[in-house]
C-alpha cells in the first residue's frame, strides 16, 4: 500500500494503525513522492491525500489513471462539499473518505477496494453472486442476462445500457462512457436488477461491503455522478430514486 499524506502526525498515525491491521505501507508526504514511488513499486493500493503542496492528490490520480494505471484509489479530503467529491470521482478515484474520519471506515473501505479487485471464486457457470433484493421482498439472483436478452456470458443488458463484463465496457445506445470502478459495479448492480428497487443498505453491501449509516451522502454522490454520465438531451432518465427507500434502474 501507498500512502500519500502532508500532515505529518496523519500520516504516521495512519500509517501505525494500517500497519497494524496487517497492510504493508510505504508512507510518503507529497504527490511528487507518491508518482515517484508508484512508478518504481506498483502498488496494490493507494491513499492519497487531496490537499498535498505541490502535486496534489487530484494532480497524482489524474496522471495514473492517463498512464493507464488502474490501482484502486482511496482519496483522503477536508473538502466536504458534493462539487469537490465530484472532482476527486472525475480525477479517476474509486473512494474517498471525509476528514477527520474514523479509521475504522478507512480499513473498511480499504477492504471493499481491495475485495473488488481480488479475483472472483468460480461458482456455478451462468450463476452471479445472489443477495440483492426488493424491499419487503425475497433475494434476487442477480444473474445475466435479463429480460430474455440472449448474450454472452460475459455481457448484461437492460433500459439501453450494455455492459461487457470482462472488457469493462459500458454503452448507452451507440455511445460508450467512461466509469470509474466504483461507477461500473455500481451499475452493473442496477443493471442485473433492472426494474427492481434496491435499497440503500442493499447497495451498500454489495458494492461497499459496509452500511455507512443514514447520514452517509457516499451512494448519493455516486449515484448522481453516473446520472450525469448516462443521461441524454431527450432522452429518458434511467436511474431514479425511490424516496426513503433506494434506487431502480428503468426505462420509463
Amino acid at each position: 500500500m501507498l500512502l500519500a499524506e502532508d500532515d505529518r502526525a496523519i500520516r504516521h498515525a495512519l500509517e501505525r494503525a494500517l500497519t497494524l491491521e496487517g497492510y504493508e505501507v510505504t508512507a510518503v508526504a507529497d504527490g511528487v513522492e507518491a508518482l515517484a514511488q508508484a512508478h518504481k513499486t506498483p502498488p496494490d493500493v493507494l491513499v492519497l491525500d487531496v490537499m498535498m503542496p505541490g502535486i496534489d492528490g487530484l494532480q497524482v490520480c489524474r496522471v495514473l489513471r492517463a498512464e493507464g494505471d488502474r490501482t484502486p484509489i482511496l482519496m483522503l479530503t477536508a473538502l466536504v462539499e458534493t462539487a469537490d467529491r465530484i472532482a476527486g470521482l472525475d480525477a479517476g478515484a474509486d473512494d474517498y473518505v471525509v476528514k477527520p474520519f474514523d479509521v475504522e471506515e478507512v480499513f473498511a473501505r480499504l477492504r471493499a477496494l481491495l475485495r473488488r479487485t481480488s479475483p472472483a471464486a468460480p461458482g456455478p457457470a451462468g450463476t452471479a453472486a445472489p443477495g440483492t433484493a426488493a424491499p419487503g421482498g425475497a433475494p434476487e439472483e442477480a444473474a445475466a442476462p435479463v429480460k430474455g436478452t440472449q448474450l454472452p456470458e460475459r455481457q448484461v443488458e437492460a433500459a439501453g445500457i450494455r455492459m461487457d463484463l470482462q472488457a469493462r465496457r459500458v454503452w448507452r445506445g451507440a455511445r460508450e462512457l467512461e466509469l470509474t470502478r466504483t461507477e461500473f459495479e455500481l451499475l452493473e448492480l442496477l443493471v442485473r436488477n433492472a426494474g427492481i428497487v434496491l435499497d440503500h443498505s442493499t447497495i451498500y453491501d454489495r458494492i461497499w461491503g459496509y452500511d455507512f449509516g443514514p447520514g452517509s451522502k457516499n451512494l448519493a454522490v455516486y449515484v448522481g455522478y453516473l446520472r450525469r454520465k448516462l443521461d441524454e438531451p431527450g432522452a429518458p432518465q434511467l436511474i431514479h430514486t425511490v424516496r426513503g427507500v433506494g434506487y431502480v434502474l428503468r426505462e420509463d
